[in-house]
């Protein structure tokens, strides 16, 4: 399982990378690992502002539908457009190219209350 050490986490296992007051997001290895292949990723929140913990969309895969959450509070400013041609991309390159959306932070304070990567690793192997 690959857990990035620069990245923080959520217990929803989303990942974050945050640079300046913009956050990317996307969901992790484990994540994707357990849904299995993914074939529709849906964000219909673009432009919006979400307060962390709201769902910002959805993904698909072959055996089930899960809810995206945000792990902070903030404005959607860009989604993965390329997903919705090629969601297999988050099966394959889920800390990269899989990437979801991008937030312009609200309170850039709150990043101290995600996971990091020892935290996550703990939390997904128990």
């Amino acid at each position: 399982m690959n857990v990035p050490e620069e990245l923080k986490y959520t217990k929803d296992h989303e990942w974050v990378k945050i640079e300046g007051d913009i956050a990317t997001i996307g969901i992790t290895d484990f994540a994707q690992g357990e849904l299995g292949d993914i074939v529709y990723v849906e964000v219909e929140t673009l432009d919006d502002t979400l307060e962390a913990d709201a769902v910002f969309g959805s993904v698909e895969a072959v055996k089930t539908v899960s809810d995206l959450f945000m792990p902070l509070t903030g404005e959607v400013i860009a989604f993965n457009e390329a997903l919705e041609d090629t969601p297999e991309t988050v099966n394959e390159d889920p800390y990269g190219e899989g990437w979801m959306i991008k937030i312009k932070l609200t309170d850039p304070s709150a990043i101290k209350d995600l996971l990091d990567a020892a935290d996550y690793t703990r939390l997904v192997t128990g």
